[in-house]
């Protein structure tokens, strides 16, 4: 991995017409103030580009691409490695950043791993406490861009029973489409899923 192709890898900037979490008094990152040319964060020895946010993990940022309070949806893009078992991410990624919005009425979140390089699983202690805490509001977490070797890692930690990813998730071309639609080819996912479960 070089280092000028980890600083040059933005978050998904198309629908910052449509949202921006920096403006959103109900964000995590609400008032965050960004750099265009200092490089703070960095993953390892490799500075990462200013505009992915924080949330106290060595190895992993992510960044709040849109979210729909009336529909109760939020997507969000992640960066790094992913590493439950020594930086103890999902930990990070619950108490500083899911339970604000799941407070503010989010229960369904899309998670885009595209630029997630590794994932080092440990229990499921943290994916079993979300799941709990949205599943009264027909909630649910689905993964896209998930890699053959993460997924893998995934299913050792029984992801799979709190999570939605895998193929049918890989596939949707969610770069083409607006924040609305990518729900909606989310969820028509989900219940073919769940439809295949059944019979």
């Amino acid at each position: 991995m070089q280092s000028l192709f980890m600083q040059d890898i933005e978050p998904y900037f198309r629908w910052r017409d449509q949202y921006i979490a920096s403006e959103d008094a109900d964000s995590p990152f609400y008032g965050t103030q960004y750099s265009e040319f200092h490089y703070t964060h960095a993953i390892y020895n490799y500075l990462i580009h200013p505009q992915w946010d924080d949330m106290d993990s060595e190895t992993l940022y992510l960044k709040i691409l849109f979210v729909d309070y009336d529909e109760g949806y939020a997507i969000i893009e992640f960066i790094g490695e992913w590493n439950d078992a020594i930086q103890n991410d999902i930990m990070f990624l619950k108490r500083r950043i899911i339970e604000k919005m799941i407070d503010k009425g989010i229960h369904r979140y899309i998670l885009i791993l595209d630029n997630v390089l590794n994932f080092h699983s440990s229990d499921d202690c943290y994916y079993e406490e979300w799941y709990d805490e949205i599943a009264e509001e027909s909630g649910w977490i689905t993964m896209l861009g998930v890699s053959d070797h993460i997924e893998e890692e995934m299913k050792t930690s029984n992801l799979q029973f709190y999570i939605h990813f895998g193929q049918q998730y890989n596939q949707i071309q969610w770069r083409k489409h607006d924040p609305a639609q990518v729900f909606l080819q989310v969820e028509k996912a989900m219940n073919a899923q769940i439809k295949r479960l059944r019979n």
